[in-house]
């Protein structure tokens, strides 16, 4: 069993057993919201289909409004219009123009369009005070061709890409099926909320926060509840688990006597590796059983939090084939002081914000693993190599918490 490993050596391992999934399913596309996409997406048609105008206006001839003034307008016939989804039937010719809306096809005969601001209708003529502009025509295929391939295989199917798979004609979407993770809370003191809260208690939180990071991340969180620090109680669990791509279990793998996840798979299943050199979350533990991957978070809500996010979600973006990283690294200014842990690279909980200075970040207060609270208002984490830590004015790493965002 490997031990006391760095964040990078830890996520390599991790990374290594995530094996992509193959199952699929499809969806029509009002239900593909944040899926992701199981195959490349190559369009039907061409974007517009046609030529056709980006604004209200009046199409002519550019030639025929050449030095066209407020002050020597030119006037021009108007043969008819042309709203969206009614195209003109007929031809510009000189000295005319149709009354055309935005997404109209242009008319056959019309190579300009002068927006309606810049007119006057006077009757079945109208004033242009500029010259019409050929560069108010959208283009047949300007935004994309037929056979272009737009999405790609893994990609997240945000607002944005589920209207372009409508706009390419697909009514319908293959896309990865969830990755189904169990979630496992271990604890005597672990209650329900809505429980009566004994003296010594605590309200399960990490069982809610951690299947929410699972639906985040793309997962469909199995709630398993939670079992007493038993080891029989635990393998039975571990028995009739059914059919799961992921177990995630919180509490239970430190170092005391009743840290029955690590004691038990260091008896009975296969480690990968236990501890890793960060705070919060050090007792991070890697595990199988039965072929059944187990990450192993900490107890303390903040840790279990922390963990996932940095080693449990990039599992799950692997397992999707996922093109977007799980995360990123940015730079901001500390805004407060942060203080570094002796040994290990510490993870700040923080608040980053954006101003006419650029992107800065200050702490969120307390930052012992079990105030939950920093993980309600903070929004990004402060990355501090072990013994270095930094005061206001300086420049750190932040890697900003999506889920928050």
């Amino acid at each position: 069993m490997r031990q006391n490993l760095t964040v990078e050596e830890a996520l390599e391992v991790i990374l290594e057993q995530a094996q992509p999934l193959s199952e699929t399913e499809e969806l029509p596309l009002a239900q593909a919201y944040g899926r992701i996409l199981a195959q490349d997406l190559a369009s039907k048609v061409n974007h517009p289909d046609q030529d056709d105008t980006s604004l209200d206006g009046y199409a002519a001839r550019a030639e025929d409004t050449l030095g066209a003034t407020p002050e020597n307008p030119v006037r021009l016939k108007v043969i008819g219009q042309a709203p969206a989804g009614q195209p003109f039937p007929g031809e510009v010719g000189p000295g005319e123009a149709v009354w055309i809306f935005t997404g109209a096809p242009i008319p056959k005969g019309a190579n300009a369009i002068l927006r309606v601001e810049d007119t006057r209708r006077e009757g079945d003529t109208v004033l242009f005070f500029k010259p019409a502009n050929p560069g108010d025509i959208r283009r047949r295929g300007d935004d994309f061709r037929v056979g272009e391939v737009l999405l790609k295989k893994g990609d997240l199917l945000t607002p944005g890409r589920v209207g372009i798979c409508a706009a390419m004609g697909y009514p319908r979407v293959s896309v990865f099926a969830r990755p189904r993770v169990g979630v496992l809370t271990t604890g005597d003191e672990v209650v329900e909320p809505g429980e009566p809260l004994p003296y010594g208690g605590v309200y399960n939180a990490n069982n809610y926060s951690i299947a929410a990071l699972v639906s985040e991340a793309g997962g469909e969180p199995i709630l398993m509840g939670k079992i007493p620090d038993q080891p029989e109680r635990l393998r039975e669990k571990l028995e009739g688990v059914g059919k799961l791509d992921l177990l995630l279990t919180t509490g239970g793998v430190s170092m005391g006597e009743y840290d029955i996840v690590r004691q038990l798979l260091e008896r009975e299943g296969r480690i990968h590796f236990w501890k890793v050199r960060l705070q919060p979350g050090g007792p991070l533990l890697f595990a199988e059983w039965g072929g059944l991957p187990i990450l192993g978070l900490p107890g303390n809500p903040v840790s279990s939090m922390v963990t996932f996010f940095l080693f449990g979600r990039p599992y799950l973006f692997r397992a999707l084939s996922r093109t977007d990283a799980p995360y990123s690294v940015l730079e901001a200014t500390a805004a407060t002081p942060f203080s570094p842990n002796p040994s290990k690279v510490a993870y700040r909980r923080a608040v980053l914000t954006s101003g006419p200075g650029g992107l800065q970040v200050h702490t969120t207060g307390n930052q012992s693993s079990g105030v939950l609270r920093s993980m309600a208002v903070g929004n990004a984490l402060v990355v501090l190599e072990a013994g270095i830590g930094a005061e206001v004015g300086q420049k750190v790493r932040v890697i900003p918490l999506g889920f928050a965002l």
